[in-house]
């Protein structure tokens, strides 16, 4: 049996604000096997960002372990961590940070450019994760000039055009539509199919959770519980049987063009916060149950090698 991607062992995550010591990850035992298609529940404030970012190294843990593949992350430099993080991760967050002077083909070239990579050798790459994401005739527009679930579509081809072991999804479909949503979430099962890439994505929306393979709830900063059950990859597992082909031409339409520009607007950057995530007024999801079928993983920390 192959080896975790991902082991993390009493994990804990402490800020000070305003002379105050603020407890959000409070012993997190978790491993995430090579593969695994994953969704992170829980109510606000629950630690779930914080914890996706410590995973990612945009964030250290104030203790515990963390083992991405063969590297031990715990100790090491800024200048290791970001060498880790470049040729493992790709990222995807509720605003897609998408540079606006750029057009989708440029966007996703852009982290193998920064890496020194040449243009030639990007191109390639990027324009088959754009035609395979469903925007093979709109590489040369600018992210202006996209709907919502396009611009969406060329952050995911952004992520993978280094090819990473491990995507990491922070509320990707926030700021979208129900229907555009869900042919996100379809992308995220048909990118696993094709290129076995594990992915975890920190979600409210409880139908996309409900047709994971693996669903891990949080409660208070500790894993509560951790459920794993046999789900056949396919759009009809979503909330409403949308094949993949009517989902892109749901992409397709996209936003009205005033949500895209407030989508732009209100995502020009996103950096992962020094405060913990704070309760919000909205109801918390519905706690995702197991169902009958369902074996249900106990959260005990993993046995010590």
């Amino acid at each position: 049996m192959p080896e975790p991607l991902v082991v993390v062992e009493d994990l804990h995550k402490t800020f000070v604000h305003m002379g105050r010591e603020l407890h959000v990850l409070r012993g997190i035992d978790l491993k995430i096997e090579q593969g695994d298609v994953m969704a992170i529940v829980g109510a606000s404030g629950a630690g779930k960002s914080t914890f996706l970012h410590c995973i990612g190294t945009l964030d250290l843990p104030t203790s515990g372990r963390i083992r991405l593949g063969r590297d031990e992350l715990t100790g090491l430099s800024s200048a290791k961590l970001a060498a880790i993080r470049n040729r493992t991760i790709g990222f995807v967050f509720q605003f897609h940070h998408l540079l606006p002077e750029f057009n989708a083909l440029e966007n996703v070239m852009m982290p193998g450019l920064i890496q020194g990579k040449s243009r030639p050798e990007m191109e390639g790459p990027a324009r088959a994760l754009l035609e395979e994401v469903g925007l093979k005739e709109r590489v040369t527009h600018r992210p202006g000039e996209l709907s919502g679930g396009e611009q969406q579509r060329v952050a995911l081809a952004r992520a993978l055009v280094l090819s990473p072991k491990l995507i990491l999804a922070d509320e990707p479909t926030g700021n979208l539509d129900s229907a555009t949503s869900e042919a996100i979430h379809t992308l995220f099962f048909e990118i696993n199919k094709r290129h076995g890439t594990t992915i975890v994505v920190v979600t409210h929306n409880p139908g996309f959770a409900k047709a994971m393979p693996r669903v891990v709830t949080m409660r208070d900063g500790k894993v509560d519980t951790d459920i794993r059950r046999e789900v056949t990859f396919a759009p009809a597992k979503l909330a409403s049987a949308v094949a993949l082909d009517e989902a892109r031409a749901i992409l397709d339409a996209g936003l009205s063009n005033s949500q895209t520009k407030s989508a732009v607007t209100a995502g020009a950057r996103e950096a992962p916060s020094d405060e913990p995530e704070k309760a919000a007024d909205e109801q918390p999801p519905e706690p995702v149950r197991p169902p009958a079928d369902a074996e249900v993983v106990p959260a005990t920390a993993p046995e010590k090698n």
